[in-house]
């Protein structure tokens, strides 16, 4: 039965469609009740708490088999893709390094790619992660462990979201309370000190682009 869905912290589209029982995010997001929902969040992954999202019916498949059998049928579970680009204290891409990505008790392993990219197919739901890193190999105790909050990244519009982003790339702001204070501007300044543009603590159009590219990539 379709309804609406108020968003949670925490959630994106990806989690909330496997909620409501959707193998694809895109029927709820490219449906056009959402269509002004979608102008606002060009993201799918990035939601703000409070925002509210048109739930449509599910469309019903038949198959047809034949009767007087046992038939089995395998629904794959909805996956999203995690993407973390790892750099060391000076900045330098953590390339070619070995981890372990924990999520729900499952375990996945690999190495970084050269740019420092961690990516890695995990369920639509995960909430909670957590990374062990090794810079160098063949010593198994210098691991670094980074814990990882999945899909609870505010739009960078928001104060919250700029917070978010600051901390993650090492600006430490603080607490991400959604509240412009001083830790917050002396943080803007260094970003834009290291990204060479005008120093000057406001969160305006020119840095927020620049930290999201930083951040998001994009």
């Amino acid at each position: 039965m379709a309804t609406y869905h108020k968003v949670l912290q925490g959630e994106c589209l990806s989690s909330i469609s496997s909620r409501y029982g959707f193998s694809d995010y895109r029927a709820i997001y490219d449906h056009p009740k959402n269509a002004h929902l979608k102008r606002k969040r060009p993201n799918p992954n990035i939601l703000l708490p409070g925002d509210c999202l048109y739930i449509p019916d599910k469309q019903e498949k038949r198959e047809t088999r034949s009767t007087a059998q046992e038939h089995r049928f395998q629904i794959a579970a909805p996956t999203v893709l995690l993407r973390l680009f790892l750099r060391n204290e000076f900045e330098k891409p953590c390339a070619d390094c070995r981890y372990t990505l924990k999520i729900n008790n499952v375990i996945y392993t690999g190495r970084t790619r050269n740019d420092g990219l961690l990516e890695q197919q995990i369920p639509a739901g995960a909430t909670q992660a957590e990374v062990m890193l090794w810079l160098e190999d063949g010593n198994e105790e210098e691991a670094i462990r980074i814990p990882l909050t999945v899909g609870h990244l505010d739009p960078v519009e928001e104060v919250s979201g700029v917070q978010a982003r600051l901390n993650n790339l090492g600006f430490s702001c603080g607490s991400v309370d959604g509240v412009a204070g001083a830790k917050t501007e002396q943080a803007v300044r260094r970003f834009q000190s290291v990204v060479g543009l005008p120093v000057t603590g406001k969160m305006d159009a020119q840095t927020l682009n620049r930290l999201r590219q930083r951040h998001d990539g994009a």
